[in-house]
């Protein structure tokens, strides 16, 4: 196992962009949406820089874009539940789980460390995205940006897994691909793990100044991957 996990009990993970790539059914959701709005599409390529900060935020910022303003609240209102609808029909359509995540995931339970997800992705997606996968028993707990009054960055969704599961944070490592996974473990105390592959508004998550950078999940179980 990797040094940062000596002496620790349980492993926070992000979701998008740390364990699946999600980008592609985000995209399709987005550019439905948009269509049913009569608005400009975005590329793929222009979502993956919005993704991070929960489903409203995405939908804003996916607006700003295709209107050249800050959108009213009613649009945004309109095009959320449109979004939420088209997403909801197909999240695995397109998903992958990025390189050795099951692998990890499964040698991380069993080597007896307990798992949770934190994500900033509404909760009612992340059963049917684990299930999919065949992911879900691996955790313990599962909280999504809407399952509590505040979502990463902000550290209460890990403090609140802390308790819940009765791990002091320095027991704890919150594993993510975003400045907002760093900033909040930094801010609950626990240790830092980033992964540099999935989706940090185009920003190196290095500039985060996690305690560790990895590849890949290859290297939490076998510090020479």
């Amino acid at each position: 196992m990797h040094t940062i996990l000596q002496q620790k009990q349980l492993i926070a993970f992000d979701l998008d962009g740390t364990l699946i790539d999600s980008v592609p059914d985000l995209a399709v959701a987005v550019q439905q949406s948009m269509r049913e709005m009569a608005l400009p599409l975005p590329d793929e390529q222009q979502v993956r820089h919005w993704v991070g900060n929960g489903a409203q935020v995405l939908v804003e910022r996916a607006l700003s874009w295709a209107t050249s303003s800050a959108p009213e609240p009613g649009l945004v209102e309109a095009a959320l539940a449109a979004f939420m609808r088209h997403y909801a029909a197909a999240p695995n359509a397109r998903t992958v789980l990025y390189p050795h995540v099951a692998q990890a995931l499964q040698q991380l339970h069993d080597a007896g460390f307990t798992l949770a997800l934190i994500t900033n992705k509404p909760e009612r997606f992340i059963a049917p995205i684990l299930e999919h996968f065949e992911l879900l028993a691996l955790f313990a707990h599962c909280v999504g940006g809407d399952s509590l009054p505040e979502k990463k960055p902000s550290p209460a969704p890990l403090l609140h897994i802390a308790r819940l599961l009765d791990v002091a944070p320095s027991a704890c490592v919150m594993v993510g691909d975003s400045r907002h996974d760093i900033e909040a473990g930094k801010a609950a105390g626990f240790a830092t793990v980033a992964l540099p592959y999935g989706y940090n508004h185009g920003d190196p998550i290095e500039q985060s100044q996690p305690e560790v950078l990895i590849e890949s999940l290859a290297e939490l179980i076998d510090s020479d991957a």
